[in-house]
C-alpha cells in the first residue's frame, strides 16, 4: 500500500513526532511504501520522523509551498493519507477531498477551542462539555486558556473548523477509550472511531527485575513544568503522604518548564526534598526509570492516554495518578498502580494513593509486576497489524464506491 503522512512537523518536537519515528519503519518493513507531506521549514541537522534506515519522499509545505507539494503527492499516487494534526485548513481540505484519509486523534483539536478539555476557575479540573458557542461564554469565568479575545476567536474558529471537518474522514483513531467517547459524542460515527492505543517506544528494551523489599520512597515525575502537569499538587502531596506513612519520600522531576522556579520555592517551603534534573535523554530515562520507586502522573487536565505510564510499566514501575482522561486505560487501581479521585483533584487524594502504593511491600510487588504485565498489552506489532486492517478496510471501501482518488485538488 502507498501510505501518504501528513503532519506538522517532521522535525521531532513532541509526542507525535515519537510515534511516528516508532511506526514509519515498522510499516516500511512489512512492505509499505510511505511518502511524507509536512508543514514545517525542515532543519536537515535536527532530528527527524524518518531515520537514515528508512528513506522516503518528503515534501514540505513551508519550503516548496501547497500548491507544488499537492501536485507532488498526486504524481506520487497514494491510496491513502494518515493523517497527525495538519494545522492548516485548506490543507487538510485539499486532502479530505483527494484521497481516503485516516486521522489519528493525538489530542483535543475539533472537540475544545483551547486543547486542554479542562477549566482552571474556581478550581483545575476536567470538562466534559461538547464544543460549541457556549464555549465562548465560559472561556473567562472558567480560565479555559488565555486573556487576549484576538487569541480567544482565532482558536475557537480553528477549532471549530476542524470540527466540521471530522464526520469526513474515513477513519478516526484514538488511544484511549476516553477518546472514543469524546469523539463520538462530537458526531463522529461509531463505526469510524477506532480504539487503536500508543505503542511502547521501550518495548522489549528492559530486562530489569525489581528486587523484593520495601520501596525506599523514591518518586519520579517526567513532564513538562506547566501548572495543568500538576507538580504543583505532587509536592504538597508527598508533604502529607511521608508523614502518613512515617518516612521521608523524595521527588525526581524530569522535565522544565514556565512553573519551574515557582515548583522549586514551592518544594523548599514544603521541605520535600525534590531534585530537579531538567530534561533527559531516552537512554537517561530508562536508567532514571529503574532508580525509583514510584511514577506519579499528577496530571490535572485530562490526558488522551498517558503514555508515559506504559513507558515506565515497561521497567515494572508502578505508577499514582488523578483519575482522568485515559489514564485509566493502563492505571488499573490495585493492579497497576493506584489512582486518586480526579474531578475534582486533590492533594490529599493523591496522598492516599502514593500512601496505598508504596506502605505494604507486598502489594508493592504486585503493582510492580502487574504493571510490567500491563505494558506488553501495548506492543507495536499489535498497533502495526491494527493500522494495517484499518487501512485495507478504508481503501476497499472508496474502491468499492469508485472513489479511492477523488477529485479536486485546491488549496
Amino acid at each position: 500500500m502507498r501510505i501518504l503522512i501528513a503532519a506538522p512537523y517532521r522535525s521531532v518536537v513532541g509526542g507525535v513526532e515519537r510515534y511516528l519515528q516508532a511506526i514509519i519503519p515498522g510499516l516500511a518493513i512489512r512492505g509499505h511504501q510511505l511518502a511524507l507531506i509536512h508543514e514545517d521549514l525542515f532543519d536537515g541537522s535536527a532530528e527527524s520522523i524518518d531515520s537514515s534506515h528508512c528513506v522516503m519522499p518528503a515534501w514540505s509545505i513551508a519550503q516548496a509551498g501547497a500548491e507544488v507539494v499537492l501536485r507532488r503527492a498526486a504524481d506520487w499516487k497514494p491510496d491513502l493519507v494518515y493523517s497527525h494534526g495538519l494545522q492548516g485548513i485548506s490543507l487538510r481540505n485539499a486532502l479530505l477531498n483527494a484521497y481516503p484519509n485516516v486521522l489519528y486523534a493525538h489530542n483535543y483539536f475539533g472537540t475544545c477551542a483551547t486543547g486542554q478539555k479542562c477549566h482552571a476557575a474556581p478550581v483545575p479540573r476536567p470538562c466534559s462539555r461538547q464544543f460549541g458557542l457556549g464555549c465562548l461564554l465560559l472561556h473567562y469565568p472558567r480560565r479555559c486558556g488565555g486573556l487576549h479575545p484576538g487569541t480567544m476567536w482565532k482558536m475557537f474558529q480553528e477549532s471549530a473548523e476542524m470540527n466540521r471537518q471530522l464526520p469526513r474522514y474515513d477513519a478516526l483513531l484514538v488511544a484511549s477509550e476516553h477518546m472514543r467517547r469524546e469523539f463520538q459524542a462530537h458526531g463522529v460515527a461509531s463505526n469510524k472511531v477506532h480504539l487503536v492505543p500508543l505503542p511502547n517506544p521501550d518495548e522489549g528494551k528492559s530486562a530489569f527485575v525489581r528486587g523484593p523489599g520495601a520501596p525506599s520512597g523514591r518518586i519520579l515525575f517526567i513532564g513538562r513544568l506547566t501548572k495543568l502537569k500538576g507538580v504543583g499538587h505532587l509536592l504538597p502531596a508527598i508533604s502529607i503522604a511521608a508523614r502518613q506513612l512515617g518516612r521521608p519520600l523524595s521527588l525526581t522531576i524530569a522535565g522544565d518548564g514556565p512553573e519551574r522556579a515557582k515548583l522549586e520555592r514551592l518544594a523548599e517551603k514544603l521541605g520535600v526534598s525534590a531534585n530537579f534534573v531538567g530534561w533527559i535523554d531516552s537512554r537517561r530515562k530508562g536508567a532514571l526509570i529503574e532508580e525509583m520507586d514510584l511514577l506519579a502522573v499528577p496530571s490535572l487536565w485530562p490526558e488522551p492516554f498517558g503514555l508515559v505510564g506504559i513507558e515506565a510499566a515497561v521497567h515494572g514501575l508502578p505508577a499514582v495518578a488523578y483519575d482522568v482522561g485515559g489514564i485509566s486505560d493502563w492505571l488499573i487501581p490495585g493492579e497497576t498502580g493506584e489512582l486518586a479521585p480526579g474531578d475534582p483533584p486533590s492533594a490529599e487524594g493523591l496522598a492516599d494513593a502514593i500512601t496505598r502504593a508504596l506502605s505494604d511491600p507486598a502489594h508493592y510487588s504486585r503493582l510492580s509486576q502487574g504493571a510490567k504485565l500491563r505494558a506488553r498489552r501495548f506492543g507495536l506489532e499489535s498497533h502495526l497489524t491494527s493500522l494495517e486492517n484499518i487501512f485495507e478496510t478504508v481503501v476497499n471501501e472508496a474502491s468499492m464506491s469508485g472513489s479511492s482518488v477523488r477529485h479536486g485538488i485546491q488549496v
